[in-house]
């Protein structure tokens, strides 16, 4: 497991990189991000007689900065497309699945957006997966980064650590990236 963490920490910041470069930043934009915090997540979601009175993993966003996803070859994640539809994310052996979080969204203002996925239950096999979820450190303010601010596009979100946010999961789930919005959201952070 340690070689894995290894591994997908070294992965993460890379494409944390490519992200930021494609967004005209690099590492000295987000400092912070020389001190990471990950966390390793070890799925099983056994065999269920009737998927269609039970879920795996309900619809939700990741909180983290992005999350690198390893599947086994039996199917179950999937992602909604357009509010509308769930499609299926088919394993691929070698492969690896990258969910953008919630702290990319507010850090990218809104140009990456998080995937809103689930994973549903098999009827003959068991699933089993690994989520390495890349972060900053708790108490680092992430907000949208002053380089993708302008008069065209104002700060969307306000500034909230990766450990209050997840209070904010805790309490308003699928809501909490909406409760940190600065365009008047229903809810709003103190």
């Amino acid at each position: 497991m340690e070689e894995y963490q290894k591994e997908m920490k070294g992965l993460a910041a890379k494409l944390i990189d490519l992200m930021l470069r494609s967004l005209g930043l690099n590492n000295e934009d987000a400092k912070w991000l020389r001190h990471p915090r990950s966390l390793l997540q070890l799925n099983s979601y056994p065999v269920c007689p009737d998927p269609t009175r039970a879920m795996g993993l309900a619809p939700h966003t990741d909180s983290s900065l992005l999350t690198l996803l390893y599947q086994t070859t039996t199917g179950g994640l999937q992602v909604l497309v357009d509010g509308v539809l769930w499609a299926p994310v088919y394993p691929t052996a070698g492969a690896l699945v990258v969910n953008v979080g919630d702290l990319m969204h507010i850090l990218s203002n809104g140009r990456f957006k998080s995937a809103v996925h689930r994973a549903i239950v098999n009827k003959v096999h068991h699933r089993i997966s690994i989520a390495y979820f890349y972060g900053p450190p708790w108490d680092v303010k992430i907000s949208p980064l002053m380089k993708l601010i302008d008069h065209d596009h104002p700060p969307l979100y306000q500034p909230v650590t990766w450990k209050e946010y997840l209070g904010y999961k805790a309490t308003h789930f699928n809501k909490a990236l909406e409760l940190i919005r600065n365009d008047g959201g229903e809810i709003q952070a103190n």
